[in-house]
């Protein structure tokens, strides 16, 4: 565990690689801008039941 090591911040550091162990650092917002609008999540449609056959 050590600079060789790619899942820790040390190895992700000397290979100059980003990830989850060393992710980017996120700017605050913008006083006075307007807020960030999301989609609402997709929603599937249930597939139709088959039909049964009569006997």
């Amino acid at each position: 565990m050590g600079k060789g090591d790619r899942k820790t911040r040390r190895g992700k550091t000397y290979r100059s690689s980003y990830g989850n162990t060393r992710a980017h650092s996120v700017k605050p917002a913008v006083a006075g801008a307007g807020s960030a609008v999301t989609k609402p999540a997709a929603v599937k449609k249930a597939a139709p039941a088959p039909k049964k056959k009569s006997a």
